[in-house]
C-alpha cells in the first residue's frame, strides 16, 4: 500500500449559523365595552311614536287631520328608527374595524416570522449537517479537502456526532409580554403558541458531545447498537482529526469485531513499531495498552475540565470493549488523566456521576438517552455504523499520512520541508520529468519558498510586473542567524526542481565564504559558483567581466537570431518551432553583496546595469546582505521591484529594506520573515528550509542480533513478533557520513545532478590548476623524423610557444598563451617576484619549444641564476648547456658562443647575400651551410638581477645580444625580479612580456590595475602581453596539472624527448679549457707571439710586440705568472734566432733558472745589485740606439739606423723587484720604454695583484699604462678596484686572465701552460 501525503490547506469556512433573537410582538387586546343604556332609551321613543301613529292611524278612519297626524308621527318613528340605527352603527363600527385589521396585521407578522424562522431552520440544519455529517456519508469526506481539517486550536476540536435529536432555534423565539389570555384577541393568541411551541426548537439535527469535557463516557444498552455508535464515533475522529492530533486505542475481548481498526491510522503508534509496521494500538487489556502508550501518556497530570489543554499534546481516545481492565495505573485510575477520553462499553457505570463522567443510553430501538451529575434527558436517536461501512471508510483513510506543511497547529510555529511545500512526496522517488512538464506563463519562475500566517503557501514570482510577477529583480536583508542562507537555498533547489534547466540557469555569488551554496555547483542549472571573493578580491574583477560578457552574449544572441526584442519574444519564437537554442532565464544571486560594494563600490554599476537591461534580457538579480545601510542602493533602488525582510539587527535597517520596523520585531528562530511587493502591504511567512537532516521511509529492519527481519507477515490488529532470517546478515561498519545522515539539499542536488542539458557556464574555474605541455599541444605523437612532438602541423617549426592559458571571462573562454618568436617578439621578458613562478614559466616555455621543434632546430644555452630551475633541463636534448652562478667559465662561455654565433653569421648574410632570418631557416633546412651547427639559439638568463649584479662586464655583451640577436636567429629569454632590474632601452627590445605577481604592482609595464588583481602565494600567475590574466603551464607531460614533484615531470619530459628524437643533440657550449698545454698553440709567426685562447672564439691569442712592445701581468700567488713567463720566453725563443732577440730575466725567485739558453740570455738578475747593473748595460745600449738629427724618415719607418738583437727584458715578481717607488732599479728605462718599438726595447712586467691599486702609481708601471700596452689580469682579489681599464680582479682559474689592449678591448684568455723542465 502506498502513502499519500495530505497537506492541510487553511481549513474552509463553514456555513455560517443564525445568529440574533426573533422578538415576538403581542398580540391585539379585546376593545373595552362603550355606554349602551342611552342608547336603549333613544331606540324607545321612535318605535313609541310609531305606535302612536299606527294607532291614531286605525282610529281615525279614512281621512281627517289624525290622519296626517298619524303619518307623521308613522314618519317620525321611521327616521328616528333609522337615526337611531345610523348613529349605532356608527358609535360599534369603528372598533369591530380596528380588531378585524389588527389581527390581520398580526397574522400576516407572524407568517413572515415563520418563513424566516423557517429560512433560520433551513440554515441551521445545513449548517449543524457541515459540521456533523451523518457518519454513513463520511466516505466523501474523507476524499474531500475537509478530512483532517480540525486543528487543536479550533473551538470543535473533538468534539464528535452522537446522534440526532432536537436543538433550540439558533435564533431563540422572544415571546412578548402580553395581558391576560382573556384580553387578548383569541385568533391571535392561539396563533401565537401555535408559533412558539412549532419553532422553538428544531428537531433531528446533530448533538454533539465535547470529549475534552469529559475524562470517561459510559455507552449502556444494546450491545449491537453501542458497538455501532461506537464505531461512528471512530469514524467521527478519523476523519476530521489528524492522527497527530488524535490517537485512539482499543481495549477489547473480541479482536474480529475491531479488526478494521487496524487500517486507521489513529489506531498506530507514532514511533514504535513490530513486524509489520507501526504498532497497532488494539490490546486485550489495559495494561498491555499502557505499555504501548507510555511515551504518549508519560507525565500527564489528573483530569481537569476547567483547565486548558496540554499545548503541543495529543488527546487519546479508549474504547473499552470487554478488555481486562484491572491493574490500570494510567487510563482507567479515578478521576482519568489530562487529554484521554475512555468510552467505556462494557463497563458499568457508577450510581453517583461526577462533572467528567457521561453515560449515553442505546436502547434497542436507536432511542439515545443520557445522564449527568445534573441528571437524566432524553437526546433523540444514536448514531450508528455498520462494520462494512466502517470498514470502507478505514481503508480509504490508510494510505493517508499528515504533511509536514500541516502539522503545526499554528504555521508560523513550525518547520516545513521543501518537499512538503512541493508536494513532492518522497524525494527519493519524485518524478523529475513530471516536475519539469511545461509550465504556464503564470506558473513559469513562480515557486513557493515558505506558509503565511494563514498556511498557504507564499510564493515568489521572478517575473516583471508586466506578467503578474514581482519581479524581475529584489533584495534579501536578515540578520546572522535569521536563515538568510538557507532561504537563499530553498529558493535555488525549489527552482530548479520545477523548471528545467533549457528554462532556467543560476549564477551563484557568496563574497565570504562559500558555504551558502556549497554543493549547488552539481546542479545542471548552475552556470556559476563564485564563492570566497572577500579573501581572493582579484576574483571581484573576474566576475564584473564575466557577468559583463554574459549581458553582451545575450544581447548579440537576440540580435543575430532576428534582432529579438527580448528573451521572452526570442523563447516564444522557439517554442512556436523556430530552429534556435535555448535561451534560458538567468537568476543571479547575490549573498552578501553590501560588504562586495564596501570592497569594490564601482561594482554598483553593474548591479544598475542588470536592472536596466535585465528585463529583456531575462537576467534576474537577487541581492542578499546581512545589513543594509541607508544610500548603499544607489541608483538602484529603483529596480528591486521585491523586497524580503528576515530578522534585522535593528528597526533602522528594517525600515530602509520595507519601510516599517516591523522586521526587527519578527521572532528570532530562522526563517520567519515579511515580503514586501510594490505597493502591497507586508506578506508574514515562515520559508521552508533544505539542510535539515533527511531519513529515508524505508528501512532494513533488523533483530538485536543483527539478523534480517523477514518483511512478509500477516497483517492484523494483534502485536507481531518479527521473523528472522536463519543467519545474521553482516553489515557495513556505519560512517560518519551515515551519523550524520543525508540533508534534503544533499538529496534533491544528487537527483538532479546529471539530469537535463547543463547550464551555459557564465564562470570558468579559476586559473588553479596549471597545464601540462600534453594539454596544450594535444595531441602529442612520435614522428620518426622530429621525435615526439605536437601532432598539429601548423604549430611544427613555426618558434611559437604556448607559455600557459590565458583567462577570458568576459569571452567565457580561456585561450593557450601563444607567444610568437618568429619576428619582433622574439625575445621573451618573464618578470616577477620571488616565488611567483618565473623558474616555471622559463622552462614552460623551453619545454614547448621543444616539443614543437627538432634540436636541429631551436638550442638552448641556459644561464640558471634563479636557484637551479634550469638544471633538470640540462640532458634534454635540445640543452646545449646550463651554466649556474658559480660556473663562471660556462657562463661567459655562453654568453660569448651567442655572440659569435651573430659574428659568424652576419658575415655569412653579408657574404650570401641573405636578406633575413627567415630565409636563412629556409635555407638551413634545405642544408646549406653545414658548417653552421645552429638553428634559433636561445640564450637563457634565468635571473637577470644576478647577471647585472655579478657578471657586470657581460651584461653589455647580453644587451648585445638582445638588440642584435633576433635578426641573425639568437633569442633572449630572461627573467628577472623587478622591471627596474632591466635597462630601460633594454626593456623595450623584449618584445613578448609575461608578468607574474610583482612585489610592488606599481613597477608592473603592463598595467598597475591589472597587476594589483594578480593573487599573491599563486605561483605561475599573471598577466600575458595583452593584459588578462594568465597561469603559467608546468613542463610535464604525464597529465598532473601541478607543480608538485615538478622534478620528476621534468624528468620524464626530458627521457620521453630524448628517447624519441633520432638525431643528434644540440650542440654543447665550448669551454675554456682548464689547463691548455703549450704545445697546443700555434707556432709563432710575423703576426705575433700566441700566448692562450680567447674565450670569446677559443682562437689563438697573440701579442705583437712590433706594434705594442711592453706588457704588465697582475695576479695572485700560483696564479700563473711564472708559468706565462716561461711560456713567453719559450715562444720568443721559438719566434727570433738569438741574433734577432735577447732576453733579459729578472727573477728574484729564480723560478725561471735554467730556462733561457746561453745564447738568449743576455742577462740574469736575482738581487737589486745585479738588476741595477744589468739596467745600466742596457741604458748603454739604448742609448746608441737613439736616433740622431740626421735620420732619415724613411730610416725611422725601417729601423735601420740601428743593427742589433731585440731586447726583451722579462721582470717576474716586480714587487720584489722595486718594493719602493723612489729607489726603483728599473727607473732608468723609464725615458727609453717611450721609443721601445723604435729601439727594440720590450718590457714585461708580472706583478702580485695584492697592493697592486698602488702600485699603480709607480713610475714604471705608471709608464707602461700611459703607452696603453697590454695587460693581463689573472686571478686576484676584487677588493683592489679596477686594475686595468674598468675591469676589476676576480678569482679565476690557474692560467686564465684577462687579456687588455687598445685593439681588442678586454678579453679573457686561457694562457699557456708549460710546466718549468726537471
Amino acid at each position: 500500500m502506498g502513502t499519500i501525503i495530505v497537506k492541510r490547506p487553511l481549513r474552509r469556512p463553514a456555513p455560517d449559523l443564525p445568529s440574533g433573537d426573533v422578538v415576538l410582538d403581542p398580540p391585539p387586546e379585546n376593545p373595552p365595552p362603550a355606554g349602551k343604556s342611552w342608547s336603549r332609551v333613544l331606540m324607545i321613543l321612535p318605535m313609541l311614536a310609531g305606535t302612536g301613529g299606527m294607532a291614531l292611524l286605525i282610529g281615525a278612519g279614512r281621512s281627517g287631520p289624525l290622519m296626517y297626524v298619524a303619518g307623521g308621527l308613522y314618519g317620525v318613528a321611521v327616521l328616528g328608527m333609522i337615526l337611531f340605527q345610523i348613529i349605532s352603527q356608527g358609535g360599534q363600527g369603528a372598533s369591530k374595524q380596528e380588531m378585524i385589521a389588527n389581527r390581520r396585521r398580526y397574522m400576516r407578522r407572524l407568517s413572515q416570522l415563520r418563513a424566516q424562522v423557517r429560512d433560520t431552520i433551513d440554515q441551521q440544519r445545513k449548517a449543524m449537517f457541515y459540521r456533523h455529517p451523518d457518519p454513513s456519508r463520511l466516505w466523501s469526506t474523507a476524499q474531500s479537502a475537509r478530512v483532517w481539517e480540525r486543528r487543536p486550536g479550533d473551538w470543535d476540536f473533538t468534539v464528535i456526532r452522537i446522534g440526532l435529536g432536537s436543538q433550540e432555534l439558533a435564533t431563540p423565539l422572544v415571546p412578548p409580554e402580553t395581558k391576560p389570555i382573556d384580553e387578548l384577541e383569541p385568533l391571535c393568541a392561539m396563533a401565537l403558541r401555535k408559533f412558539v411551541t412549532t419553532y422553538s426548537t428544531v428537531p433531528d439535527l446533530p448533538v454533539a458531545v465535547a470529549l475534552r469535557g469529559f475524562s470517561r463516557i459510559y455507552l449502556t444498552g444494546d450491545d449491537d447498537r453501542k458497538r455501532a455508535m461506537a464505531r461512528a464515533l471512530v469514524a467521527q475522529l478519523g476523519t476530521f482529526h489528524a492522527p497527530g492530533d488524535v490517537l485512539t486505542a482499543f481495549c477489547v475481548r473480541e479482536r474480529e469485531l475491531w479488526d478494521w481498526a487496524k487500517w486507521l491510522p489513529h489506531a498506530l503508534h507514532p514511533t514504535k513499531t513490530d513486524a509489520v509496521g507501526q504498532i497497532r494500538l488494539v490490546a486485550p487489556s489495559v495494561t498491555a495498552l499502557e505499555a504501548m502508550l507510555d511515551d504518549v501518556l508519560a507525565n500527564r497530570p489528573r483530569f481537569n475540565p476547567g483547565t486548558q489543554p496540554i499545548e503541543g499534546s495529543t488527546h487519546v481516545v479508549v474504547f473499552v470493549d470487554g478488555g481486562d481492565t484491572g491493574g490500570s495505573e494510567h487510563l482507567m485510575i479515578e478521576g482519568g488523566v489530562e487529554g484521554v477520553t475512555v468510552i467505556d462499553l462494557s463497563g458499568e457505570p457508577p450510581r453517583l456521576l461526577d462533572s467528567a463522567t457521561l453515560v449515553l443510553d442505546v436502547s434497542p430501538e436507536g432511542n439515545l438517552t443520557s445522564r449527568t451529575m445534573d441528571g437524566a434527558g432524553n437526546i433523540g436517536t444514536a448514531d450508528g455504523l455498520d462494520v462494512e461501512e466502517m470498514r470502507g471508510l478505514v481503508r480509504t483513510l490508510a494510505p493517508l499520512r499528515l504533511s509536514a506543511l500541516t502539522a503545526s497547529e499554528q504555521p508560523l510555529s513550525g518547520s516545513l520541508e521543501l518537499t512538503d511545500l512541493l508536494g513532492l512526496g518522497d524525494p527519493y522517488e519524485f518524478d523529475l520529468a513530471k516536475s519539469w512538464e511545461a509550465r504556464s506563463n503564470r506558473d513559469r519562475l513562480r515557486v513557493p519558498i515558505g506558509i503565511t500566517a494563514d498556511g498557504r503557501p507564499m510564493e515568489l514570482d521572478l517575473k516583471e510586473s508586466a506578467q503578474d510577477g514581482m519581479g524581475p529583480h529584489g533584495l534579501l536583508v536578515g540578520a546572522t542567524g535569521s536563515g538568510k542562507s538557507e532561504l537563499l537555498r530553498t529558493l535555488v533547489l525549489a527552482l530548479a526542481v520545477t523548471h528545467d534547466s533549457e528554462i532556467l540557469n543560476f549564477v551563484l555569488v557568496d563574497f565570504k565564504g562559500g558555504a551558502t551554496f556549497t554543493k549547488l555547483d552539481r546542479l545542471p542549472h548552475t552556470s556559476a559558483v563564485i564563492t570566497n571573493l572577500a579573501d581572493e578580491l582579484h576574483l571581484v574583477d573576474r566576475m564584473l567581466d564575466a557577468i559583463g560578457g554574459e549581458l553582451v552574449r545575450r544581447q548579440e544572441l537576440l540580435r543575430k537570431a532576428g534582432n529579438y526584442g527580448s528573451q521572452r519574444d526570442y523563447e516564444k519564437a522557439r517554442t512556436a518551432g523556430a530552429p534556435l537554442d535555448p535561451l534560458p532565464a538567468l537568476l543571479i544571486v547575490v549573498d552578501e553583496f553590501s560588504e562586495l560594494l564596501t570592497a569594490r563600490p564601482d561594482f554598483i554599476d553593474m548591479f544598475v546595469q542588470i536592472g536596466r537591461v535585465g528585463r529583456s534580457l531575462g537576467v534576474h538579480l537577487l541581492l542578499a546582505s546581512q545589513r543594509l545601510e541607508e544610500g548603499r542602493l544607489r541608483g538602484l533602488d529603483s529596480h528591486l521591484s521585491y523586497r524580503i525582510a528576515l530578522r534585522t539587527f535593528s528597526a533602522m535597517e528594517s525600515r530602509v529594506v520595507l519601510g516599517t520596523p516591523d522586521a526587527f520585531q519578527l521572532p528570532r528562530s530562522p526563517g520567519n520573515g515579511f515580503l514586501k511587493t510594490g505597493v502591497d502591504e507586508l506578506t508574514r511567512f515562515k520559508a521552508a528550509y533544505v539542510s535539515g537532516v533527511h531519513r529515508r521511509g524505508t528501512i532494513q529492519r533488523t533483530d538485536d542480533e543483527g539478523r534480517q527481519i523477514d518483511p512478509v507477515q500477516d497483517y492484523s490488529t494483534a502485536y507481531l513478533r518479527p521473523r528472522l532470517a536463519e543467519k545474521p546478515l553482516e553489515q557495513p561498519k556505519p560512517s560518519e557520513a551515515d551519523d550524520l545522515g543525508e540533508t534534503l539539499m544533499d538529496v534533491l542536488v544528487e537527483r538532479l545532478e546529471g539530469q537535463g542539458v547543463p547550464a551555459h557556464q557564465v564562470w570558468l574555474p579559476p586559473l588553479q590548476e596549471p597545464p601540462t605541455m600534453d594539454q596544450l599541444l594535444a595531441p602529442l605523437v612520435t614522428d620518426p623524423e622530429r621525435g615526439l612532438t605536437t601532432g598539429i602541423r601548423e604549430h611544427r617549426g613555426a618558434l611559437r610557444t604556448a607559455a600557459g592559458i590565458i583567462d577570458r571571462p568576459a569571452d567565457q573562454r580561456r585561450d593557450v598563451c601563444w607567444l610568437d618568436l618568429s619576428g619582433a617578439g622574439g625575445n621573451v621578458a618573464i618578470v616577477g617576484g620571488p616565488h611567483s613562478g618565473k623558474s616555471t614559466a622559463v622552462r614552460a616555455v623551453m619545454a614547448s619549444l621543444a616539443l614543437t621543434h627538432t634540436p636541429a632546430e631551436v638550442q638552448f644555452f641556459c644561464l640558471d641564476f634563479g636557484g637551479g630551475g634550469l638544471a633538470a633541463l640540462r640532458d634534454l636534448a635540445h640543452v646545449g648547456g646550463v651554466a649556474t652562478r658559480r660556473e663562471i667559465d660556462r657562463v661567459r662561455r655562453s654568453v660569448a658562443e651567442a655572440r659569435t654565433l651573430i659574428a659568424e653569421r652576419e658575415q655569412r648574410f653579408a657574404e650570401h647575400g641573405i636578406d633575413s632570418m627567415t630565409t636563412y631557416r629556409k635555407l638551413l633546412r634545405e642544408g646549406r651551410f653545414p658548417e653552421d651547427r645552429f638553428g634559433d639559439l636561445f640564450l637563457v638568463v634565468d635571473g637577470w638581477g644576478t647577471l647585472r649584479a655579478e657578471f657586470e662586464d657581460l651584461e653589455a655583451d647580453v644587451a648585445e645580444v638582445v638588440n642584435r640577436g633576433l635578426a641573425f636567429g639568437v633569442h633572449v629569454v630572461a627573467a628577472a625580479n623587478r622591471w627596474m632590474d632591466m635597462r630601460m632601452n633594454l626593456r623595450d627590445m623584449f618584445g613578448s612580456k609575461l608578468e607574474l605577481r610583482l612585489g610592488d604592482p606599481v613597477d608592473s609595464v603592463i598595467g598597475r590595475r591589472q597587476a594589483a588583481g594578480v593573487p599573491e602565494q599563486t605561483p605561475g600567475r599573471g598577466l600575458a602581453p595583452d593584459g588578462m590574466h594568465f597561469l603559467s603551464a608546468v613542463p610535464r607531460v604525464d597529465g598532473k596539472e601541478t607543480a608538485d614533484e615538478l622534478a620528476e615531470g621534468i624528468a620524464h619530459l626530458v627521457t620521453s624527448v630524448n628517447s624519441a628524437w633520432p638525431g643528434e643533440p644540440a650542440p654543447r657550449v665550448r669551454l675554456l679549457p682548464p689547463m691548455l698545454p703549450y704545445t697546443a698553440l700555434p707556432a709563432p709567426d710575423e703576426h705575433g707571439i700566441p700566448i692562450g685562447i680567447s674565450e670569446a672564439d677559443l682562437q689563438p691569442v697573440s701579442l705583437d710586440f712590433a706594434a705594442e712592445p711592453h706588457l704588465v701581468l697582475f695576479g695572485d700567488v700560483e696564479s700563473g705568472k711564472s708559468t706565462f713567463l716561461r711560456a713567453l720566453a719559450t715562444s720568443l725563443m721559438a719566434r727570433y734566432t738569438p741574433d734577432q732577440a735577447q732576453i733579459a730575466l729578472i727573477d728574484f725567485r729564480r723560478s725561471l733558472l735554467g730556462l733561457i739558453p746561453d745564447e738568449y740570455l743576455i742577462g740574469y738578475a736575482t738581487s737589486s745589485g745585479t738588476v741595477q747593473e744589468m739596467v745600466r748595460l742596457t741604458v748603454d745600449a739604448m742609448v746608441k740606439r737613439l736616433p740622431g738629427g740626421d735620420i732619415t724618415p724613411e730610416q725611422l719607418r725601417s729601423r735601420s739606423w740601428w743593427s742589433g738583437p731585440e731586447l726583451f727584458i722579462l721582470v717576474d715578481d716586480y714587487d720584489l723587484v722595486a718594493p719602493n717607488p723612489h729607489d726603483n732599479p728599473l727607473a732608468p728605462l723609464l725615458e727609453y720604454m717611450t721609443q721601445g718599438r723604435d729601439i727594440g726595447l720590450h718590457l714585461v712586467v708580472t706583478r702580485r695583484s695584492g697592493g697592486a691599486a698602488r702600485a699603480m702609481f709607480d713610475p714604471v708601471i705608471a709608464r707602461i699604462r700611459d703607452l696603453a700596452s697590454p695587460g693581463i689580469l689573472m686571478s686576484g682579489n676584487r677588493e683592489e678596484g679596477p686594475l686595468l681599464g674598468n675591469i676589476r680582479p676576480q678569482k679565476l682559474p690557474a692560467g686564465r686572465g684577462w687579456l687588455i689592449t687598445r685593439s681588442g678591448g678586454a678579453r679573457l684568455v686561457q694562457l699557456a701552460e708549460l710546466p718549468p723542465q726537471a
